[in-house]
């Protein structure tokens, strides 16, 4: 849930994008347009708090290509997309720059996703941005960072899925590809893949800022959907492999489906539960959700679906707070998160009675 369950805002390195031919001007379109918004996003995070960020430029990044890999330095570039983690930075057609600009973490982060998803790309249905090259902290730029391949589309939260059937279809793919036992030595969550327990006085925090701001209009039956999850017994089965952030700003999505899956600074091993919340997060209706648990091949047990409403609830939480911040214009907050948080909460409690 990258960051979602300590509190701050999930990167999305979600510049817009479309796959094939036939979609070339639609993303180039939209590729504009998301160019844009981050350097505004930008320019207004710089205001409000740019003594603390480093300053990331076009120059700079050429300047770093250059030292480490030169053969990429005079390709087109341009800013992609910003979060609080990483900016990511539009290479050519194909590459993206990813640069750690907030965040401590972030450079473990990134070093994890050089590291770990490689070997696990090629088994996935989806496309995803695959790490090419390493780029060593130096004088120029004391921390990592890395070129990935370009994954096209246009983020969730600003494209909902409306074709729910082929949605749900990609999504059970996907997941059943990804969720296999991660080998030995494989990352752990960050707060992420283990007991719900672990994570009740972050959310409690959560549910009262929410509560506070008039943002649930049925805040007990809000927590009881996540006492249920908490109160569901533990998962027991072998560590599977989790992207760990599977919420509408790291999804992309094209013709009304899904076509990516990026940001896997979060990627861990756990308890399958954390990506399934997805479902409600994701799929506009329960016909889709549905039709994902028929094709998802692991399958999954009551218990497994008590615990990730929990989770759908904790990612609901975070997107109505970080959505009102954007409505009020506050630094860091994002509009387009608030409709889909609303969407899934409606759904989880709609449908308490199946969990």
């Amino acid at each position: 849930m990258s960051d979602v369950e300590t509190g701050t805002e999930p990167e999305h390195d979600t510049a817009d994008r479309a796959a094939g031919a036939a979609g070339g001007a639609q993303a180039d379109a939209a590729g504009s347009v998301r160019a844009a918004e981050a350097a505004a996003e930008l320019a207004a995070g710089a205001a409000a708090d740019g003594a603390d960020r480093p300053g990331i430029t076009e120059q700079l990044i050429r300047e770093l290509l250059r030292d480490q890999h030169p053969d990429l330095a005079e390709h087109p570039l341009a800013l992609g997309a910003l979060g609080w983690d990483n900016q990511l930075w539009r290479l050519g057609d194909d590459l993206a720059v990813r640069l750690p600009w907030a965040t401590e973490s972030s450079d473990e982060l990134l070093r994890k996703e050089h590291a770990w998803l490689p070997g696990l790309a090629p088994l996935l249905p989806l496309p995803v941005p695959v790490p090419q090259r390493f780029g060593e902290p130096s004088a120029r730029f004391p921390r990592p960072w890395i070129v990935t391949t370009w994954v096209p589309g246009t983020p969730a939260d600003r494209a909902p899925v409306t074709r729910g059937a082929a949605a749900a279809d990609a999504l059970a793919a996907f997941l059943t590809a990804l969720h296999r036992p991660a080998p030995e030595g494989a990352p752990t969550g960050r707060g992420r893949g283990g007991p719900l327990v672990e994570a009740a006085g972050w959310v409690e925090q959560q549910f009262t800022e929410a509560v506070g701001l008039g943002l649930l209009p049925d805040p007990d039956a809000v927590r009881a959907v996540w006492d249920d999850a908490v109160a569901a017994p533990a998962w027991t089965g072998p560590a599977l492999w989790q992207h760990g952030d599977l919420h509408p700003a790291n999804v992309l999505t094209a013709d009304g489906s899904l076509c990516g899956v990026v940001d896997f600074g979060d990627l861990c091993c756990g308890d399958p539960a954390l990506d399934l919340a997805a479902t409600w997060i994701l799929l506009p209706d329960d016909a889709a959700a549905d039709r994902f648990h028929a094709a998802y091949g692991p399958g999954a047990d009551a218990a497994t679906l008590r615990r990730a409403r929990g989770i759908a609830v904790m990612r609901a939480l975070v997107g109505l707070l970080v959505g009102e911040a954007g409505v009020r214009g506050r630094p860091g907050g994002k509009a387009t998160w608030g409709p889909p948080a609303r969407a899934s909460l409606h759904r989880l409690l709609a449908t308490a009675d199946r969990g």
